[in-house]
């Protein structure tokens, strides 16, 4: 630790002060990027997305009794299935699906209640947990170079780069040499400073904000009941939930404590399957946890829960300012792409971590079998097709690991035991 480190965060001071509220702040503006971008690209309304981002965040905190520093919003493994159920079978039956997959959740945190954590650590060892983490980075890498590059927006003249540059640079600047107030915050100060950069260069559109509403209810949409939009999604909720863990596992390399343990992972099952149910009675996508925001966790080193209630509040508030969502919608993608550079690449550091803590010899036969095939299934792009219902990304790297880590032998690999001759 140097001199400008902060002090270690002491996780069970819950004051609310000033700092808390803007630490807050910034996690929302950290997820906001991928928390409107599924509404939009899967056709729901983002200010519902939005306010049942911080509503699902809100019950995760009461059921895990306000102790683990995570956010939850948007779940991009649902963005084909909600598109293709949305096409076919209209938004209030698709809903009915994504209530569905929060039930998954909750059966599985009662096996998990049942038969004990101990069953979780045979199934997802660190050699299975540390590669899912860094695909969980690695594989959402090319999101953060497109929105850096201008890619993502048809922007090839070299303004988006230059400001996601001036956007890190920021942030790297402000994380490693501030002091006080101004070192908690090297994230906002990146997208401000970013932000300041891209208005100089005419990348800036503020109509969205001058013709926005000062207040708005959001496009609330009830679901009706379908029995093949339910069949369709409800096998989607293995992945994300073996996501799940993998965050929980993330953010425990942040911060040091066990969440598997306490508050329990059922307890964290649960929450996290109450929070997607209460999106698709309301007409939002289903949510999960935010690598995002465990990556600024990871770089602020402010580990208080209440930061992400705060958090939850605002993005409940900020669903009905009709002004204030429409400025936020103004931040160039390229300022974000310039933060999410660090976010992401700070994901596959804890998953490098996780295998280091957890001392795995990575050069047994079997360990680097299990990685490879996790990595490269998760980062290539590798897809199982069924009829209409497909596996691939996250959720087929974690299914994987999981398979290969409970059919290989224990002892594939290790050098054999020296004999007498």
């Amino acid at each position: 630790m140097t001199d400008r480190d902060p002090p270690p965060a002491d996780l069970t001071d819950t004051r609310f002060t000033p700092r808390t509220v803007i630490i807050g702040a910034q996690m929302l503006f950290v997820a906001f990027g991928a928390l409107v971008l599924v509404p939009l690209l899967t056709g729901l309304d983002p200010n519902v997305a939005l306010f049942t981002a911080g509503a699902g965040t809100l019950a995760f905190q009461i059921i895990t009794g306000f102790s683990v520093p995570v956010f939850l919003a948007s779940s991009f493994a649902f963005i084909a299935p909600i598109a293709f159920g949305v096409a076919e079978y209209g938004v209030a039956a698709t809903l009915s699906g994504l209530i569905a997959a929060g039930v998954v959740y909750l059966g599985l945190a009662a096996l998990v209640r049942w038969r004990g954590l101990d069953a979780v650590y045979r199934v997802l060892p660190a050699i299975v947990t540390g590669p899912v983490i860094m695909v969980i980075g690695l594989a959402l890498a090319p999101v953060a170079v497109d929105m850096a590059t201008g890619m993502a927006v048809g922007d090839y003249s070299g303004r988006s780069l230059a400001v996601a540059l001036i956007s890190l640079l920021a942030t790297m600047i402000t994380a490693l040499f501030a002091r006080g107030m101004l070192k908690l915050v090297p994230i906002l100060t990146g997208i401000a400073v970013g932000y300041l950069a891209a208005a100089l260069l005419g990348m800036v559109d503020l109509t969205p904000m001058r013709d926005a509403a000062w207040f708005a209810v959001p496009s609330f949409v009830l679901p009706s009941f379908s029995l093949p939009a339910i069949l369709f999604i409800l096998p989607v909720a293995i992945a994300p939930a073996i996501e799940h863990v993998g965050d929980l596992v993330a953010i425990r390399g942040v911060t040091g404590r066990d969440y598997l343990k306490k508050p329990g992972l059922h307890r964290t099952l649960l929450g996290d399957g109450v929070a997607t149910s209460l999106a698709g009675f309301l007409g939002g996508p289903p949510n999960t946890t935010y690598s995002e925001v465990t990556g600024a966790v990871a770089l602020t080193k402010v580990f208080n829960p209440l930061v992400m209630t705060v958090a939850a509040v605002l993005a409940m508030v900020l669903a009905f300012v009709g002004k204030l969502g429409a400025f936020l919608s103004t931040i160039p993608t390229p300022v974000m792409g310039g933060i999410l550079v660090i976010l992401f690449g700070s994901i596959v550091v804890v998953g490098i971590n996780t295998l280091v803590r957890a001392q795995v010899d990575m050069t047994e036969t079997r360990n680097l079998i299990i990685a490879a095939v996790v990595l490269v299934f998760g980062v290539g792009g590798m897809a199982f097709h069924f009829g209409e219902f497909s596996v691939e990304g996250i959720g087929l790297a974690g299914i994987a690991g999981v398979v290969l880590n409970l059919v290989l032998p224990k002892e594939l690999g290790k050098a054999a035991p020296p004999t007498d001759d």
